[in-house]
């Protein structure tokens, strides 16, 4: 864990000024750079010293049997796990036949920065080798969000004092060794050197190296050139071989003159074009990039990043590392789907191995949202990914007894990812979240070509699994029986609250694309008495609730459990499933993860019903009970306490939801960024604090400032419209800056905004309640190193 402050706080940089080798592997993380496509992460220019070594591509994995200690039907037989693919960021220098490494010598200072604005990472340092011999170091690096295949570093040294002979190799390098992967010895095994060499290239400036995986049998291609500036006598060789091409660049450095070594490098994969394509194809992506040069580059990047921040951006005064943070969170949910194009968006994004490269329900939930009102080209291509991989998860649902389509609970290329567990297996709410999404994407963007073309399918498809997992008891009330909600810590439950009102709103949400669009629905062969079947199942779904207590049950007789008994429970307990049975903690009332919180924020216009004291009582009841084992939790107990006038409580959770990764709060910022956490500060925020729903195809808001905060301003791309939500402590401003008018409520008042003039109202003061406790030892860490 990052204890001490890493990172100097400022509105749109991450700056770090001393080098800590402890902490490296969570700062790869953190200055990890990514398109959707391409991903490297930040280590160090010359590969050693390092974390854990990071180059990936989107989709590229290995495959490996899982273990089970007995056969069983419908157990997924293999898992898929991302690997480290050729290293094209591999700088290697020698100052007087000395190594560049920053563990010998003397290291004068070290400086690395992450642009926000400019989507680059910065590097600049000074070190003098045992020897004596002293240079400066100066690197920028970035992967192209104009040019998917697309990264590049300018590495620079200068001689400081002395003349030096300085040679510099850069390098393509596969099968890197990497650290020993906790866990399963057969997924180890399967990773340990995954790719084959087929080719391999060196001519002039110019490098090529081409692998295969072992068993996925996916094509890796990377090339790399080269523009060498140096003084005269400068020589360059280029040789490659089986896991290695490499340039060696060798000069003599006068003190004041420096060597620079421009390098683009191209990325490309298929599991079914041929080599002599997949190289061609390399050199192509090269040749468009050195095209317009590493400058050319660095001008499209700021180009596409302006752009992005006049739709994204989101000032926050009075609380500089949330603002830090919360710009921090959006470049990185940016990097994570900006060009997936085609492929998921991991857990992790490409920062990292973490959860095996896996894309879970975080995407839907969590990233899309964000995505949609800041990058909606983003949200259809994850949603088309989904999209393609409809006929696995086709497959699953058969293999489970059930119709339509059962999407895995983990998963890089379609199929289940996850080893067999009733609890996983149970957790079909990942259904509901892609209907969800797509529903929200159409209701922002109008896009009903999408919503033809691809959304139909996905709600045909998640509705025909609702109906057939659940049934009509004798009363014709409709449950879903035996399935797990977000709450893990509540497995293979009865009318999980969360799951039956996703669940209703998917299959409405069908029903209602299949009267928009009949012929499409005749095609996927519904018919009337189908559409009608998913209607009455969404009516007649059960919501638990107990009278006595008045509460919102989580899942049916969830609050008949025995409470957990957190007095009794040490701080190094936590997280509860590394020190206690599941048995126990599925039988008793204890939340890893806000569960019918976030039911009250996805599902709001059913807790809405009731009014706002039922939505508070609700919140009240689970509040000291849920534990926030999960990187989830956080920004949706934001939300619920913001709306629910526990503004302070709000503020803490924002705060402990925008530092989880910057101040490393879960322990595991080195296996990558918790990219839904990420969006999750976004969401704290915007729908927190700003109060943002999502009204049919409106928006309204109800935004509410703590006290901490003096200013709250966001930017929400709707409808072809950019609105600009600008909040002070007694007053909102709501100002279109581009499109038609625009009609909104503002607690509860409709209210039409046009480009010619902002719109101002009033803040309503906030209706006062207790605020209620959390376990003991799991109040938010509001701040952490602070």
């Amino acid at each position: 864990m990052i204890t001490d402050r890493s990172y100097a706080v400022e509105p749109w940089t991450v700056r770090e000024t001393t080098l800590d080798l402890d902490v490296l592997a969570q700062s790869e993380s953190v200055f990890a750079l990514s398109n959707g496509h391409v991903g490297w992460r930040g280590n160090l220019d010359e590969g050693e010293p390092h974390g854990l070594p990071g180059s990936y591509l989107n989709g590229v994995h290995e495959v490996h049997p899982l273990p089970y200690a007995e056969a069983g039907y419908g157990y997924p037989e293999s898992g898929q796990t991302v690997i480290n693919v050729t290293n094209g960021k591999v700088i290697r220098l020698l100052v007087d036949d000395e190594p560049f490494d920053l563990r010998y010598g003397r290291l004068v200072a070290h400086e690395r920065v992450l642009d926000l604005r400019r989507g680059v990472l910065e590097r600049t340092c000074e070190w003098t080798s045992p020897a004596g011999s002293t240079v400066r170091v100066r690197s920028t690096r970035l992967v192209s969000l104009t040019q998917r295949a697309v990264a590049a570093v300018a590495y620079e040294v200068e001689a400081v004092g002395d003349r030096s002979r300085v040679v510099i190799q850069s390098e393509l390098v596969a099968n890197e060794s990497l650290p020993e992967p906790d866990g399963d010895p057969r997924a180890a095994r399967a990773l340990k050197s995954p790719l084959e060499q087929e080719d391999h290239f060196a001519s002039g400036s110019r490098l090529r190296l081409v692998h295969r995986t072992r068993r996925s049998g996916l094509r890796v291609a990377v090339a790399a050139d080269h523009v060498v500036t140096g003084p005269d006598r400068t020589t360059t060789r280029s040789e490659s071989g089986i896991d290695v091409a490499r340039l060696t660049v060798t000069s003599v450095l006068e003190p004041g003159q420096t060597l620079r070594v421009e390098k683009l490098v191209a990325h490309g994969w298929s599991g079914a074009r041929s080599l002599p394509a997949m190289a061609d194809q390399v050199d192509a992506a090269l040749a468009a990039a050195a095209h317009d040069g590493w400058n050319g580059l660095l001008a499209e990047q700021r180009a596409s990043l302006d752009d992005f921040w006049a739709r994204a951006d989101v000032e926050v005064e009075g609380d500089e590392e949330i603002q830090q943070a919360v710009r921090f969170a959006l470049f990185h949910v940016l990097q994570a789907g900006a060009r997936a194009e085609g492929r998921a968006i991991p857990a992790k994004g490409l920062t990292g191995s973490g959860y095996d490269g896996h894309a879970f329900w975080d995407t839907e939930m969590f990233v899309l949202p964000v995505l949609t009102h800041t990058a909606p080209q983003a949200v259809a291509e994850a949603l088309r990914w989904r999209y393609n991989t409809l006929d696995e998860a086709r497959e699953r649902a058969a293999q489970l007894g059930l119709a339509g389509a059962a999407f895995p609970w983990r998963t890089i290329a379609g199929p289940e990812g996850s080893a067999y567990w009733p609890a996983g297996t149970a957790a079909f709410h990942v259904n509901a979240g892609i209907a969800d999404a797509a529903v929200r994407y159409v209701a922002a963007t109008g896009d009903t070509g999408f919503e033809r073309e691809t959304g139909v399918e996905l709600l045909v498809e998640t509705a025909r699994l609702w109906r057939s997992l659940g049934h009509h008891d004798s009363h014709g009330v409709f449950h879903l029986d035996g399935v797990t909600g977000p709450d893990e810590y509540s497995a293979v439950a009865d009318d999980n609250t969360y799951t039956n009102l996703m669940a209703r709103q998917n299959l409405r949400a069908a029903a209602d694309a299949a009267e928009r669009h009949p012929d499409r629905a005749r095609a996927l062969g519904v018919d009337e008495e189908e559409s009608a079947a998913w209607r009455d199942a969404a009516d007649a779904l059960h919501i638990p609730y107990n009278d006595e207590l008045g509460v919102h049950e989580q899942h049916a007789g969830f609050t008949r459990y025995q409470r957990w008994d957190f007095d009794a429970t040490r701080p190094d307990q936590y997280p509860l499933l590394l020190h206690f049975p599941y048995f126990d903690l599925y039988r008793k009332q204890v939340v890893k993860q806000a569960d019918l919180v976030l039911a009250m924020y996805t599902c709001g216009d059913f807790f809405e019903e009731y009014g706002e004291e039922q939505i508070a009582r609700n919140f009240a009841y689970y509040e000291p009970l849920t534990v926030r084992d999960s990187s989830l939790s956080a920004c949706c107990q934001a939300v619920v306490a913001a709306q629910t006038g526990h503004l302070d409580l709000a503020y803490a959770y924002t705060t402990e939801a925008a530092l989880m990764d910057l101040q490393d709060l879960e322990h595991n910022t080195r296996d990558g960024l918790h990219i839904a956490s990420l969006a999750g500060t976004w969401m704290a925020l915007v729908a927190g604090f700003g109060g943002m729903r999502r009204d049919g195809d409106r928006l309204r808001f109800a935004p509410r400032l703590p006290e901490r905060l003096r200013r709250l301003a966001f930017h929400v791309g709707f409808r072809g419209r950019r609105l600009r939500v600008d909040i002070g402590a007694d007053k909102v401003t709501y100002a279109l800056l581009d499109g038609e008018p625009l009609t909104l409520r503002h607690h509860g008042e409709p209210l039409t905004v046009t480009t010619d003039e902002p719109a101002v109202r009033p803040v309503p003061p906030v209706v006062r309640r207790a605020t209620p406790a959390q376990p003991r030892h799991r109040a938010p860490t509001a701040g952490g190193a602070r």
